[in-house]
């Protein structure tokens, strides 16, 4: 072995389903980038391909790899990845969500030494996390995964009590957000020249964010304050486009929603909505949300999963139930009315980002669990090494 490979930071294996556009992958892609140089190298693995989101990764060095995973069991992708984890060797696998989970087994029969597994929320298909077999599963592989990481404390209780996760295999890691980069200011953006309160929203289209039900909660909206100047603005794709499209032309909506499509600038865009809101059916601590209160905008938002963690109902936004478009129309309603209570609650959303959800926060938690799994480990057949020096 000679000296760079000796001297060479232990590397991170990122098993992800898909590499596209969303929270998770935004995570993802700033974790690589902005953890500390020399503590760690990374690689992203996808089960199934990567769009060109991938170029966001300007970490030099990063190995990108698409297994191409076919619908369903698809043993052979155990076999690829098998493969392809003895020629990377690495000190830690780090998957994520369900989509991943049972590729831990593979990595341990690999001999990667960690395994870390994530779990960043639940979809529209098992908001609750009840599925019988889906929680057997996350059981079955408990013995090769050394950490679960829950993003929330929601999903942390039901990992341990639902899904019956030992307590000493959890630690909770809050997501964290660019401070300097999400921030208030001025937009410039087409959508704001005639001085509308413009509610925005993030995320991809697709049944669990249940942007469908923030625009019928617009058309209430509407309805409720006639002599407001509205708009809705929904950035993002997804295979629910065609459809909320056609829901907003049968809405007579067309002039003041806006199907903004997927933006690279999110910040930005950000700083272009008088408010944010979040119709979703399930999260974990959703990314969008820490950066549009990051960027000192009010939130409304449905108190599933992790949000009410975030939301604080009279501090910094508001919280409705999911699927109720009454309610939640009416919980915007006191912002449009009020723009001095939307000033307050965006700044003291801003203020709890600052003290919790970081970017620096998380990626400090995340080194010190890789440093503190990997000195358990022996990570090289002839020296046991810590993960970082």
């Amino acid at each position: 072995m000679n000296a760079v490979q000796e001297t060479a930071p232990p590397l991170v294996a990122h098993l992800i389903y898909r590499l596209d556009i969303g929270g998770l992958e935004t995570l993802l892609v700033d974790t690589i980038n902005r953890m500390a140089p020399g503590r760690y190298r990374h690689a992203v693995i996808c089960l199934t391909d990567y769009t060109d989101f991938a170029a966001r990764i300007t970490r030099p060095g990063v190995e990108l790899v698409a297994l191409h995973k076919p619908a369903g069991l698809a043993l052979g992708t155990h076999a690829d990845l098998f493969r392809l984890l003895r020629r990377m060797k690495p000190s830690i696998l780090h998957t994520y969500n369900l989509g991943t989970i049972e590729y831990a087994a593979t990595a341990w029969a690999a001999g990667v030494p960690v395994r870390v597994h994530a779990e960043h929320g639940r979809d529209a298909r098992d908001p609750q996390g009840i599925n019988p077999k889906h929680n057997l599963l996350r059981r079955l592989v408990t013995p090769f995964i050394d950490r679960y990481v829950p993003v929330s404390r929601d999903l942390a209780g039901w990992l341990e009590r639902v899904v019956r996760i030992p307590a000493a295999k959890l630690q909770l890691i809050d997501n964290g957000v660019d401070t300097e980069r999400f921030r208030a200011g001025v937009g410039n953006e087409t959508w704001q020249d005639d001085g509308a309160f413009v509610i925005g929203t993030v995320g991809r289209l697709q049944d669990v964010k249940d942007q469908a039900t923030l625009v019928e909660a617009f058309a209430l909206l509407r309805r409720q304050l006639p002599d407001e100047k509205l708009r809705l603005v929904l950035v993002g794709d997804g295979p629910l486009r065609a459809q909320l499209q056609a829901q907003v032309n049968t809405l007579g909506l067309q002039e003041c929603v806006i199907l903004a499509g997927p933006r690279s600038d999110v910040a930005p865009v950000m700083r272009s909505f008088s408010l944010f809101a979040l119709s979703s059916i399930a999260e974990g601590t959703p990314v969008t949300l820490l950066e549009a209160m990051a960027s000192e905008l009010p939130v409304v938002a449905t108190a599933v999963g992790g949000i009410p963690d975030l939301v604080t109902p009279g501090v910094n936004g508001a919280l409705a139930p999911a699927r109720d478009p009454q309610a939640l129309a009416a919980a915007i309603a006191p912002y449009v009315t009020d723009r001095a209570l939307a000033r307050r609650h965006g700044a003291a959303g801003r203020a709890r980002i600052e003290q919790q959800y970081s970017m620096q926060a998380m990626l400090t938690a995340y080194v010190a669990l890789y440093d503190t799994l990997c000195q358990t480990k022996t990570l090289q057949k002839k020296a046991i090494t810590p993960c970082a020096e």
